[in-house]
């Protein structure tokens, strides 16, 4: 496909937009579905799905509809929030976690009276 060589960061919003129109497109023909197919099984337009896949603006809604329907989610594994636990935090953690196991008889016996 060629994709991973693009340089999103030097893309204009527009031409991104444009990018985010065509790949819609190809995955639509790929799953061998009309316009009017897809747009039903996403909930939205048909002339909506056509302006997209024309470059024109998209909402995040939309988007997810039209990913949804083409079964393309995983797409969104990019935004998965990684949680990074800071070196102090990790620490912390470490002197948390038990070194030692104890006799539990031990720690019952009483003290004799004598």
């Amino acid at each position: 496909m060629g994709n991973a060589n693009i340089d999103w960061v030097a893309m204009s919003d527009t031409a991104i937009v444009s990018k985010i129109g065509a790949f819609i497109k190809q995955e639509r023909l790929k799953s061998n579905k009309t316009q009017a197919q897809l747009a039903e099984a996403a909930g939205i337009n048909r002339s909506t799905l056509s302006q997209i896949e024309k470059g024109e603006a998209i909402t995040m809604l939309s988007l997810i509809q039209i990913m949804r329907a083409l079964n393309i989610l995983q797409l969104l594994e990019g935004f998965t929030i990684q949680h990074e636990v800071s070196p102090l935090e990790l620490a912390k953690q470490d002197k948390q976690i038990r070194q030692r196991a104890r006799n539990s008889a031990s720690d019952n016996t009483k003290k004799s009276d004598w």
